[in-house]
């Protein structure tokens, strides 16, 4: 049974401690905690975690989806303390790159300014996810691809899940099935993004005596390894920690996760911003 408040690894079934599991994670190259962006409690979690890291290491980074690599500046002073929040969110672009409420993450922000952590931006250009999904990463001038590499292509596996995730042969859609070529758009766009994850991730690795790089990332790039993980391990990171939250006991793959902590609930989520 997967108690409120306790942590199961999925592979095995059983439960796991928190210190000790946070004892291990802390000895991967990157720890990946994922999310549902508009849940306050998710991101208390995920902040509950990065302080539990802390206390077995003190080279910590925190990379967040929410950032375009453009934007690395702004965080960089926000962790200097050189911007007050109003400020921060402004030179950050956060009200055109992401929208939610910034009282969501804000917390993990402050926690980051006052341990003096890195903060990574690890997303990419908006347009270029748009373009590749439309035409293809071959079409992409070099000088347009900012900073990334091509992106390992998905599995049949990831597909399926892409396929049921944005809900499976609908009427309306054009694509009947994962593997109809109608639905290579999507596939390329989330591809990217994933690419661009890890890709940024890799770039702060590369250097001597690296951090832990925790990565702050929707759950739908993490789960069952099939996006950003599987990236990394194309570009030789392969210890890598996959931490999500849950909001039930029911049974979960033993592939979901490295470990997954059952929240209290009920569910508190933020007024959802109009779509990006």
């Amino acid at each position: 049974m997967h108690v409120v408040g306790g942590w199961v690894e999925p592979a095995s079934g059983t439960a796991a401690r928190h210190g000790d599991l946070l004892a291990r994670a802390a000895r991967q190259q990157v720890v990946l905690l994922g999310e549902t962006h508009d849940r306050y409690d998710i991101h208390r979690w995920q902040m509950h975690v990065c302080a539990g890291l802390l206390a077995f290491r003190q080279d910590i980074a925190v990379g967040f989806e929410m950032f375009p690599r453009r934007v690395q500046p702004a965080l960089d002073r926000w962790v200097a303390g050189e911007l007050d929040v109003p400020t921060f969110l402004a030179e950050s672009e956060w009200n055109a790159v992401w929208r939610f409420d910034p009282a969501l993450y804000l917390p993990i922000f402050e926690f980051c300014r006052q341990f003096k952590l890195p903060m990574l931006a690890l997303n990419c250009e908006r347009p270029l996810v748009t373009r590749v999904g439309k035409e293809g990463w071959d079409a992409i001038p070099e000088a347009e691809r900012d900073g990334l590499t091509p992106a390992k292509p998905a599995t049949q596996a990831y597909r399926d899940y892409l396929f049921s995730l944005t809900g499976g042969p609908r009427p309306d859609r054009e694509a009947k099935s994962s593997a109809d070529p109608a639905f290579d758009r999507f596939v390329r766009a989330q591809q990217t993004w994933d690419r661009a994850f890890a890709c940024n991730i890799a770039r702060h690795l590369d250097q001597p005596n690296p951090p832990l790089v925790v990565g702050i990332i929707g759950r739908g790039h993490l789960e069952y390894r099939y996006g950003t993980p599987f990236q990394l391990a194309d570009l030789g990171i392969k210890d890598c920690a996959v931490l999500l939250p849950s909001d039930d006991d029911q049974p979960m793959a033993p592939s979901l996760a490295d470990a997954v902590f059952r929240l209290p609930g009920p569910p508190e989520r933020a007024v959802r911003p109009n779509s990006r």
